[in-house]
């Protein structure tokens, strides 16, 4: 809870009135960013400890099935959050040089950024992770195999983590957009 509130204070701080305020907005969105993809790392390492442990004690063919699924559900949010998590890292660096060569382009550069991540978000995160979603539901309606009902149960699980992260990572985006254009407008005038 108490670093859930720790991230309070950066969001709400987001507020930027000038150019001159839009770097720490930008810094403070991308360390935001960076505390958001650990929770992917959380999850890699639940599935992961799933996994060994339907591999110990897993006694039935249910509990067998699911040893693989969860151990790959697990490498993928863990790829997923440490690429995400060393991006975003190097980001708050590399914002703070682009920022003190170029004023105007860094703006326009993280306008055109932000407007394409929201786009991958709409399309990724609220389009085809449903789908998914809603597929595997139906392997495990329809199908009665333990390997593809384990396959699809961590599947869903795997894609509600992803929906639940980058869905609050869509938020801070949109926010800071709007802080983006809000600059940009005040420049041009």
């Amino acid at each position: 809870m108490d670093t859930v509130l720790a991230v309070l204070p950066i969001i709400e701080s987001m507020q930027p009135h000038s150019v001159m305020e839009i770097l720490k907005t930008s810094i403070e969105w991308a360390r935001a960013e960076v505390f958001s993809t650990r929770f992917f790392i959380i999850f890699a390492i639940l599935f992961l400890i799933s996994g060994v442990g339907f591999w110990y004690l897993g006694k039935t063919e249910i509990a067998k099935a699911y040893i693989i699924p969860t151990l790959v559900a697990g490498g993928l949010l863990m790829t997923i959050g440490l690429g995400l998590f060393y991006t975003n890292k190097a980001r708050i660096s590399r914002f703070e040089i682009a920022y003190q060569q170029d004023r105007k382009s860094f703006i326009d550069s993280e306008i055109v950024r932000a407007e394409r991540t929201l786009k991958e978000y709409q399309t990724i995160v609220f389009k085809v992770i449903p789908i998914v979603i809603a597929l595997t539901a139906l392997i495990v309606f329809f199908v009665d195999k333990p390997a593809w009902r384990a396959g699809a149960i961590t599947t869903m699980a795997m894609m509600i983590v992803i929906l639940l992260i980058d869905g609050t990572a869509h938020g801070r985006m949109e926010s800071y957009y709007e802080e983006l254009q809000k600059v940009e407008q005040t420049r041009d005038n």
